[in-house]
């Protein structure tokens, strides 16, 4: 098995307060997830990359590409309900600098397992770079149909798994491919414990805490599950529950710790965003207090 493994954090897109992406700030936080030493940087929907146009996105990876420089693994997400836009995402994430893509399978129409592993294998031909199947809500991944698409198309070797129940999901897919595919799990890392035990080889959290993943993962790795625990109860759990209160929440609470630490000027997220009502607001200050 030759698929990513570890921590991969998934970068949050910084914008100054006209919208345009901060570069500086993008700097600071490629600069900072990769000194926690994670083992691959990922740029997805927890970037908001479903808000940027065509050129924001490509400006955007090779902005991270050029800084990576190699140190590690670059996966760019690249899904779109059509073949033809998925290759061309595909494409044209390569030029700009991805070494691996994530994809999920088609989600606008349901199609059966034929077509999804004729959309992966037309991806995959074109752009020539491993691939990571994500398995989420929209667009579920059996078990068994993991293990056909990576039969039928050799450069999927990863899966992160996100359809709930996530540890049951994830125990089932190791259990069905954990000798074919690296297994990550996903949804904030939230239960990266339970997952590990489980078959896990690693989790794709936010940019926002790759320190304390980091942490979570040497303990693991360590045999010291206890302290592992620990720190995703004190650190990574009460994130996780205030960012997924409701609807996009997450990006303002993750935005709001880096801001706090210095790597991003502003917390804005772009439109379209359910802004937090006061409340939330004095919950987000005082969660982002306690994470100092």
């Amino acid at each position: 098995m030759t698929g990513i493994e570890g921590i991969v954090p998934i970068l949050l897109t910084p914008f100054n307060d006209d919208m345009s992406i901060d570069h500086v700030s993008l700097e600071r936080e490629v600069a900072a997830t990769l000194a926690a030493g994670v083992h691959g940087i990922g740029i997805a929907i927890g970037s908001e990359i479903f808000k940027l146009t065509t050129s924001e996105r490509c400006a955007l990876l090779r902005a991270v590409s050029e800084q990576v420089d190699g140190k590690v693994p670059l996966i760019m997400n690249t899904s779109a309900p059509g073949t033809a836009p998925a290759v061309q995402l595909a494409v044209e994430a390569r030029e700009a600098g991805a070494t691996r893509l994530m994809i999920w399978p088609p989600d606008f129409f349901a199609c059966g397992a034929d077509s999804v592993i004729n959309h992966l294998r037309q991806i995959s031909d074109a752009a020539e770079l491993p691939i990571v199947l994500q398995d989420v809500p929209q667009a579920p991944i059996s078990p068994t149909l993991a293990l056909r698409i990576a039969e039928a198309v050799p450069l999927v070797d990863t899966i992160k798994v996100e359809t709930q129940p996530t540890v049951a999901q994830l125990a089932a897919m190791s259990d069905a491919v954990g000798e074919r595919l690296s297994i990550l799990g996903g949804a904030g890392g939230g239960t990266i414990v339970d997952e590990f035990r489980r078959g896990a080889r690693g989790t794709m959290p936010f940019a926002s805490q790759a320190r304390e993943f980091m942490q979570i993962w040497n303990c693991l790795n360590a045999g010291d599950v206890e302290q592992a625990a620990s720190i995703v109860e004190s650190r990574i759990l009460p994130v996780s529950r205030l960012g997924f209160q409701s609807a996009d929440l997450f990006y303002h609470v993750h935005k709001a710790l880096l801001k706090q630490r210095g790597v991003f000027d502003t917390a804005v997220v772009r439109s379209p965003t359910s802004l937090p009502d006061s409340v939330t607001v004095e919950e987000i200050e005082r969660l982002v207090a306690r994470c100092h």
